[in-house]
């Protein structure tokens, strides 16, 4: 049956795993979003001040490693937290299942009967799940969870650590390497079409329309090095 397999699973392609590995591509995607703008936004306005490279490559870096720890910093302790929301969801279980387990298995049922079970196919199926693996069965049936893989922080904070990286380092290798007289522009176009890759990539694993948010993350980059560069020329100190 369709809540027996799908808890008897849980041993490779399951709801921790899967959860898991979503959790390290969101990171990620969000991750190279902000590297991309983020220094996009610094190394254009500090060009629009000065010509000189060195300054601009200097301000680059330091954005880009300010922000890679910035951004893994608050998802490690984003994901932290939701891991010891999912620890403490799984610890309560755990002391009811050993307490009270008629209290438990009833939980369970209801759980099913919210689902669309029968009340007597509900009260058998937990019956049957509570005589395998009872605590893998409750976490999994009432809060999608897979008790032996929570949501890991590190893996979230790595992968955003490693996506702003390389993202940012894009427009720092774009404004840094292009001739003086297509520096702005040329670093912009390929922002621009950066932004347009991670979009749709966002849009596909979140199962969203593609061309809202390609749109959407090319409006903000573009707006971004628009305001960052009318800054830097406010500030001109072009020798």
């Amino acid at each position: 049956m369709w809540f027996t397999e799908g808890v008897e699973a849980h041993g490779g392609e399951e709801l921790g795993s899967i959860g898991n590995r979503l959790n390290w591509l969101r990171a990620g995607v969000l991750g190279a979003n902000d590297g991309i703008v983020s220094v996009a936004g610094i190394v254009i306005g500090v060009a629009g001040a000065t010509a000189d490279r060195s300054t601009i490559l200097v301000s680059g870096v330091a954005g880009l490693v300010a922000g890679a720890f910035s951004m893994a910093g608050g998802e490690y302790t984003s994901v932290s937290t939701q891991r010891d929301t999912e620890s403490t969801l799984v610890e309560a279980e755990r002391r009811e299942l050993r307490d009270d387990p008629a209290a438990a298995e009833d939980e369970l049922a209801e759980s099913l009967e919210r689902r669309g079970l029968s009340e007597g196919t509900a009260r058998s199926a937990a019956r049957e799940l509570s005589d395998g693996d009872p605590l893998r069965a409750h976490a999994a049936v009432e809060f999608g969870l897979d008790p032996d893989d929570l949501t890991n922080p590190w893996h979230a904070a790595v992968s955003s650590f490693i996506s702003f990286t390389c993202g940012a380092l894009l427009p720092l290798l774009a404004i840094t390497l292009l001739p003086d007289g297509v520096r702005v522009w040329g670093c912009a176009l390929a922002v621009v079409a950066a932004l347009a890759i991670t979009g749709y990539t966002s849009a596909h694993l979140g199962g969203a329309p593609k061309g809202p948010a390609m749109l959407r993350i090319m409006a903000v980059g573009a707006a971004t090095m628009v305001v960052t560069y009318a800054v830097g020329s406010a500030f001109d100190i072009a020798a």
